[in-house]
């Protein structure tokens, strides 16, 4: 890995910050924030004994418009909000110097969830969603390399609508999320 973002801590908006300007989908971003609940007490308990360390840092690269951002973000907030783990977002428009050091199958997918040590080098990654979804993206990317093939953007929809299954109805997957993040968390 190895990025260093350093000069980026500190320049991105808190996640209340976030929630305020955001221009589209607010009411369903706060829906799944609201929405959210523990899994289990275990997840819980981890996330807030995070507080015992002070040498972690966490920047999220992101944009209202985007659905899985709408979708994931509101998690990973929810995840660390008693974590103690500085936690800000990066608008993609303005960090495309931070996404390019983090492709999604060569593009700029986000949420890209980025956990930094204090002097800002890039410790691991989680994003753009759970790695079962995402799992569809890929072999869609893999099967359709042509993005001018005429039924490119038919099979698209297919791929979203079986990325729609994956998520699965209500907030089921929000405990996926979490254990991503924990398990990610506990390999530093």
């Amino acid at each position: 890995m190895g990025a260093n973002l350093a000069s980026n801590l500190g320049t991105g908006l808190k996640p209340k910050q976030f929630i305020e300007s955001m221009e589209k989908n607010k009411e369903q971003f706060l829906a799944y924030y609201d929405g959210f609940a523990w899994d289990n007490e275990e997840d819980k308990e981890y996330f807030e004994s995070l507080n015992n360390r002070d040498d972690l840092r966490c920047l999220i690269i992101a944009a209202d418009w985007c659905g899985d951002v709408v979708r994931n973000v509101p998690v990973v907030f929810k995840a660390l909000e008693n974590s103690g783990i500085p936690t800000e977002v990066l608008i993609i428009e303005q960090n495309y110097d931070v996404i390019d050091q983090f492709l999604t199958g060569g593009g700029r997918g986000i949420p890209i969830v980025v956990f930094t040590d204090t002097g800002g080098f890039s410790l691991g990654h989680w994003g753009p969603r759970p790695k079962n979804v995402q799992a569809v993206m890929t072999q869609f990317k893999k099967e359709n390399p042509d993005r001018e093939a005429a039924d490119y953007s038919e099979k698209m929809q297919v791929a979203r609508a079986e990325m729609g299954r994956q998520y699965g109805e209500g907030n089921g997957y929000h405990a996926v999320i979490v254990k991503e993040l924990r398990s990610l968390i506990e390999s530093f």
